[in-house]
C-alpha cells in the first residue's frame, strides 16, 4: 500500500476512534493490521472472548478476513456472544474455558463479567477492583487443551497459520500450557501481562515474558491497558512473534 494511502487511512482511524472514546485502542489496531496482514495470518483463537469484543475490532478496525475461533466459559455473557457471531460465517463460537487439561474445573463469576476467570481474586487488590473482582457466583464449566482440539478447527477450512490471542484474567500461562504441543504453531500471541496481579497464583509480567522467550517467542509490541487507573500501571497487553521469523 502507497505509504501516503496507509497515512491517511490511519489518520481517519485514530479520529474515528477518538470520537467513539477508543483511542487508547489505537496503537494496538495499528500493531495487529500490521502484523496479521504481513505474517499472512488466517486464523485468530479468540480466548477469553467476553462478548466479542476483540473479534468485532478485527473485524471492523484491523480488516481480518481469516476464521476467528472464539472461547467465552461465562453461560450468560455466551449468549450474547453467540447472537453477535450470527452472520459471520467465518467466526466460530465455543461455551468452555481453554487450560491444561481436558474436564470440568469451576469458573468463578465476578461482580464486573470482564473480571470472570478460573482464578479466585487475590488477596490483596487495590480499592478500585475489591468490590469488581468478587466473586459472585461460582459455576462448573468444561475445559479443553487447546493442543487436543487445534487441528479439529483449523483443518476443515484449510488454515494454516494461526495467531493466539488469549485474555483470560491471570490464566494465560495455563492456556500456554495447554496448548504445549501446538504453540510452535503460532505464528504470534497475544497475553495479558499483569504489573499489579489480580488473581491468586496468576504469573506476573515478567515471569510471562520469560515463559514466552523459552518457549521460541519474542516482544512485538505493548500496550499499557490501565484506562481509569492513573497513576498505576495494572497490566500491559503484549504481541509476541515466534523469535525464527522474527530472525533472533
Amino acid at each position: 500500500m502507497n505509504r501516503y494511502v496507509r497515512e491517511i487511512r490511519n489518520r481517519l482511524l485514530g479520529a474515528r476512534l477518538a470520537l467513539a472514546g477508543r483511542v487508547h485502542q489505537y496503537p494496538e489496531i495499528l500493531a495487529l493490521r500490521r502484523f496479521l496482514t504481513e505474517m499472512q495470518v488466517d486464523a485468530v483463537f479468540d480466548v477469553g472472548a467476553n462478548y466479542g469484543q476483540y473479534a468485532q475490532t478485527l473485524r471492523q478496525d484491523v480488516g481480518f478476513a481469516g476464521h476467528i475461533f472464539s472461547f467465552e466459559p461465562n453461560p450468560e455473557v455466551f449468549a450474547a456472544l453467540q447472537k453477535t457471531a450470527q452472520g459471520d460465517a467465518r467466526w466460530h463460537v465455543f461455551n468452555m474455558a481453554l487450560s491444561d487439561s481436558d474436564g470440568t474445573a469451576q469458573f468463578h463469576i465476578m461482580a464486573a463479567h470482564q473480571f470472570s476467570s478460573l482464578k479466585k481474586p487475590a488477596d490483596a487488590l487495590d480499592d478500585v477492583f475489591v468490590e469488581r473482582n468478587k466473586v459472585e457466583k461460582v459455576v462448573d464449566m468444561q475445559t479443553r487443551r487447546l493442543d487436543g482440539m487445534i487441528d479439529e478447527l483449523l483443518s476443515p477450512h484449510g488454515l494454516s497459520r494461526p495467531f493466539l490471542k488469549m485474555d483470560t484474567q491471570g490464566h494465560d500461562k495455563v492456556v500456554c500450557d495447554g496448548a504445549s504441543a501446538c504453540l510452535s504453531r503460532m505464528l504470534g500471541l497475544q497475553t495479558e501481562l499483569a504489573v499489579r496481579p489480580l488473581y491468586a497464583g496468576a504469573a506476573e509480567y515478567r515471569d510471562m515474558i520469560a515463559y514466552l522467550e523459552a518457549r521460541g517467542f519474542t516482544p512485538n509490541a505493548f500496550f499499557a491497558n490501565n484506562k481509569g487507573h492513573f497513576p498505576l500501571l495494572v497490566e500491559m497487553d503484549g504481541i509476541f512473534i515466534r523469535a525464527d521469523l522474527a530472525g533472533v
